[in-house]
């Protein structure tokens, strides 16, 4: 059931003022945000509308290519799980998601010898990009290095709402944080918007930026299991919260459910989907917070069917693996079955 009474909070991020200390206010709001929800609006950002348009319309360039051509950059053909996905490729709790997308994660050059070098070090690696697109690439890298900004500065701020220091987390994202950029398209379903754009399910990062056009689709599910719309609103984006940040919070700050229901047909979605990571080569900390905060956490949620690892190369390979496994299958078979690791968390 989808509750359409009341909205998800707006958070500025523009109250925040360069080389000031954030107030009371700004603090109260975001901290409420993540913990209540953990999703909601972001307003104040500074990425201008412009970059986001162009960045919409080279994918919606990108995905009217024909079928062929996108195939020319498929994800089967990259061992670093970028590249692109046509409908059903990738999967969600072992149901297809029905949405087409190309990822793109932070432009490297591939490891050339990891004989005993850690397995997570093959996510290392070039993007693939669309030849017959020449502003494709530099549209997609100048928004995503913005909105990785943006996260950074977002992951101060809620260190400091938490009574941190706001350089809490540099220690795992200041350096190489682990990052990815989906494009995708959500074709109309035939059965009229009932359909799984992207099954229920936690981000595994610690921040998301969703950039959304006008077309509605994405849900949040609430404390009741009743389903929230997160409807486009011009000028924002939907932040939300990955499972990193409420490890390291205890689950003060949630990692909310979400999906994305298909749009009717004769309809289609457009959105990006930019994730923040932590280093791989990093162990996720686990902050003190305040006594009046810890009397407001809950645990880390428990998925006994993806459990998380403590090793945050380890635990964003085996997310990769899981999503796509055929990519897995051809470049990645001696890694099936994952090995045995140390849990993140133990209830």
């Amino acid at each position: 059931m989808t509750q359409n009474a009341f909205s998800l909070p707006t958070v500025d991020l523009s109250l925040w003022k360069d080389r000031e200390p954030p107030n009371d206010i700004f603090l109260d709001s975001l901290r409420t945000a993540a913990h209540e929800y953990g999703f909601f609006y972001l307003k104040g950002h500074q990425i201008a509308p412009s970059l986001s348009a162009n960045l919409l319309r080279e994918a919606d360039q990108f995905f009217s290519l024909p079928f062929g051509q996108k195939e020319q950059i498929s994800m089967i053909h990259s061992p670093h799980f970028r590249g692109y996905n046509h409908a059903g490729l990738e999967v969600t709790r072992g149901k297809q998601d029905w949405r087409e997308q190309i990822d793109i994660g932070a432009e490297k050059q591939a490891v050339s010898n990891l004989t005993d070098k850690p397995a997570y070090l093959r996510l290392h690696g070039p993007n693939q990009w669309p030849s017959s697109l020449p502003d494709f690439k530099a549209t997609v890298l100048a928004w995503q290095e913005q909105a990785l900004n943006v996260l950074k500065r977002l992951l101060e701020a809620l260190s400091l709402s938490l009574s941190q220091s706001s350089t809490a987390f540099h220690p795992v994202v200041s350096d190489s944080p682990y990052q990815l950029l989906k494009l995708i398209h959500y074709p109309g379903n035939c059965d009229d918007g009932g359909g799984q754009g992207v099954g229920p399910h936690k981000d595994s990062d610690l921040l998301s930026l969703i950039l959304q056009d006008n077309q509605g689709g994405l849900e949040v599910e609430l404390a009741s299991g009743l389903w929230l719309k997160a409807a486009p609103r011009p000028g924002t984006f939907i932040v939300n919260v990955g499972e990193l940040l409420e490890v390291a919070t205890n689950g003060y700050f949630k990692a909310a459910v979400h999906r994305v229901i298909s749009p009717k047909s004769g309809h289609d979605r457009l959105s990006a989907a930019f994730f923040l990571g932590a280093q791989l080569d990093s162990t996720m900390p686990v902050l003190s917070l305040p006594e009046a905060l810890v009397n407001a956490t809950g645990g880390v949620t428990q998925d006994p069917e993806n459990p998380l690892f403590s090793q945050i190369g380890q635990n964003t390979l085996k997310g990769r693996l899981r999503s796509h496994p055929d990519v897995a299958a051809r470049h990645h078979s001696d890694l099936l079955p994952p090995a045995p690791s140390k849990v993140l968390y133990h209830a």
